[in-house]
């Protein structure tokens, strides 16, 4: 999805100079850090110089916590209140970082370590309303989503992941207590795909918007691009789709049914919502596997990407770069039994979720008809040269059919 760049790696953790987190290491701070991961050898922390918050701006009041995982009623301190840099330093401190990490927070930029010569680099966005509701997911939830949905890319190139760096815009208002389970959700995420938050950016802004890097490693493979399916090929995935759009509909359909609800406690008592808690976790938090990228890579993958948009959607990414029909049979897909239970429930054509939803984050390959796919891989179709077809269906190079056909269900997500 995005390009491969001969970069050195260092990669720029702030815009400006006055948000740069850039107070020297120091043993100053003496503090109990937070929990996190028990050092591994060759982990490093780095600490700030700034061992207590500055005082509370009185202009500033404290206001009620949105995040109904408080107490209610409770009143917290907001991002307003704490100030810029002791918000830095509280999502900064204490960390323990992997060996791939030179240099952390503190500094200008962070330093990563390139042993392969070459950095996997991709970035994703979302935005509060757009792309998730703070209603519908804990902060801890959203911080975790914003790190799968990157890493999912960074693993269909067939690297591993070395680092993150988040950017986060917000309304002052925000309570610190969210932000705490946003960074805490950040960094759960990013140590179960093997990296750390290595720095980024705050401001202040009227929506809540984070945009996430994510920096890989190849280590020594060669990337596994869009454009390689070839005649022949076998079309497969690494896991099922559909969960994630099943989630959304029973949320949907759980507030759509009680118009009146403000709250996330609220849509948690929703009877559907209880009944389908599988699809709509698998919408809160999606689960990657990052391993599979690099797996798929030495099985010989040719071509690949992850499925963001919509199997669908993605595979036609696949279809048009390497110019061929990718040709997909819907009797062949894996679909799991909490996303058959909520399409009968809900009186939707299962079919519509699984080519058509988005936000699995499982991996679309080809690989060649002989290859031995790894564990967790399921063929769902094929490849074939371009027929001479007049751009409307089957025998069209860069296009995909189901079971024959041009699929006429939903196509998945788009941006605009």
């Amino acid at each position: 999805m995005h390009p491969l760049v001969p970069l050195a790696a260092a990669h720029r953790a702030t815009t400006r100079r006055r948000s740069s987190c850039r107070r020297r290491s120091t043993l100053r701070d003496r503090r109990p850090p937070p929990p996190h991961p028990t050092p591994g050898p060759g982990a490093r922390r780095w600490h700030h110089g700034r061992s207590a918050r500055p005082p509370v701006r009185e202009r500033t009041p404290a206001v009620v916590s949105r995040d109904t995982s408080g107490t209610p009623g409770a009143v917290d301190e907001t991002v307003g209140s704490v100030g810029e840099f002791a918000l830095i330093a509280r999502i900064t401190e204490g960390r323990t970082y992997p060996d791939s990490v030179v240099l952390g927070p503190g500094d200008d930029a962070a330093v990563l370590a390139a042993a392969d010569g070459r950095v996997v680099v991709t970035t994703d966005m979302l935005v509060e309303g757009r792309h998730f509701r703070r209603d519908w997911s804990s902060a801890l939830d959203i911080g975790r989503k914003a790190i799968a949905q990157n890493g999912a890319d960074v693993a269909a190139m067939g690297a591993r992941c070395t680092g993150f760096v988040v950017a986060l815009s917000c309304p002052s208002d925000v309570p610190m207590s969210w932000i705490d389970r946003l960074n805490a959700g950040l960094w759960e995420e990013a140590v179960r795909a093997g990296a750390a938050v290595v720095g980024g950016d705050t401001t202040g802004g009227d929506r809540l918007v984070l945009s996430v890097t994510a920096l890989g490693d190849l280590a020594g493979r060669r990337p596994v691009r869009r454009d390689g399916a070839r005649p022949g090929d076998v079309l497969a995935v690494s896991g099922p789709t559909g969960a994630s759009a099943a989630g959304l509909a029973v949320l949907t359909a759980g507030v759509e049914s009680h118009a009146a609800l403000e709250s996330h406690a609220g849509v948690e008592s929703h009877a559907g919502v209880e009944s389908h808690a599988d699809v709509v976790a698998a919408h809160r938090v999606p689960q990657p596997d990052y391993d599979a990228g690099p797996i798929a890579s030495r099985a010989g993958a040719t071509a690949m990407c992850d499925v963001s948009d919509g199997l669908v959607a993605d595979a036609t990414h696949l279809a048009v770069a390497s110019g061929v029909v990718l040709a997909v049979e819907s009797d062949r897909l894996p679909v799991s039994a909490a996303v058959r239970s909520a399409a009968a429930d809900l009186g939707v054509d299962v079919l519509d979720w699984v080519l058509g939803g988005g936000e699995d984050h499982v991996l679309l390959a080809t690989f060649p008809a002989d290859a031995a796919l790894p564990a967790g891989w399921t063929v769902v179709g094929s490849a074939r040269a371009d027929g001479g077809g007049d751009g409307g269906g089957a025998g069209d190079g860069g296009t995909v059919t189901v079971d024959g056909h041009e699929w006429t269900g939903p196509r998945g997500w788009t941006s605009f």
